[in-house]
Parts: structure tokens; C-alpha cells; sequence
């Protein structure tokens, strides 16, 4: 039973360390800032998470304790990087996309992130 853990927790630090480097990887060689926010965002989930659960296993396992740290550190992660890339996403949509040049929503509905009814200036986007 020791060597199936020993496994496990193996291969959730090689899973770890395999999503950190593709992140990393993909964070330098992709050319646009969408492409670049989605990198990271998976490296952030799936590789820090399988290092937290490999973390949890060894702990309980082989060690005999239990800690809250983990799952806080797990919790946070998976509820903030999402939003995170949600909110750099819309900002550069904001920033970089005329509202011409969106799609049609197939709705009578404009893009959720764009609000008809606010009367600040509009944004400024690169070449004006």
C-alpha cells in the first residue's frame, strides 16, 4: 500500500511540474494576451493543484497529520484563477476590440461587458 502512495504521489508531483513548465512554456511563445492569460491559468489549477494534493496524500499518509493549509491554499486557487482570467479577458476585450467589431450575440441583448446605459468616456483603442 506504501509503494501505490509513493506512486501516486509521484506521479501528482511529475503532473505538477509537467503543467508548470507547459504553462511557463506557453506564457513565452504564444503571441496574444488571450492566448498567453490561458497558460498560466491552467498551470495555476492543474499543476499547483495536483502539488497540494500530493501535499494531502503524503501528510495523511505517511506522516499521520492532518493540515488546513492545503485545502484553503486549493480552495483559493480554484475560486481566483478563473475570475482572474475572467476579468483580464474582459479587459482586454475592452481594450483591444472595437464594439463594431463583435460578434452578434443572435440576442436583442448587447455583450454583457458593455453597458448601454453607462455614460463615461470611451475606452481608447490602440492605433486612435
Amino acid at each position: 500500500m506504501d509503494l501505490a502512495l509513493e506512486i501516486l504521489v509521484s506521479a501528482l508531483l511529475v503532473v505538477a511540474g509537467t503543467f508548470g513548465l507547459v504553462g511557463s512554456f506557453g506564457l513565452l511563445r504564444l503571441r496574444d494576451a488571450v492566448q498567453r492569460l490561458h497558460a498560466p491559468t491552467k498551470a495555476t489549477t492543474v499543476g499547483v493543484g495536483a502539488a497540494l494534493i500530493a501535499s494531502i496524500v503524503d501528510l495523511y499518509h505517511f506522516r499521520a497529520t492532518l493540515t488546513w493549509q492545503e485545502l484553503l491554499v486549493a480552495a483559493f486557487l480554484f475560486i481566483t484563477a478563473p475570475i482572474t482570467a475572467l476579468f483580464l479577458g474582459k479587459i482586454h476585450m475592452h481594450h483591444s476590440i472595437p464594439r463594431s467589431a463583435l460578434p452578434n450575440t443572435g440576442t436583442d441583448r448587447d455583450w454583457a461587458t458593455f453597458d448601454p446605459t453607462f455614460k463615461g468616456p470611451e475606452p481608447k483603442f490602440p492605433g486612435e
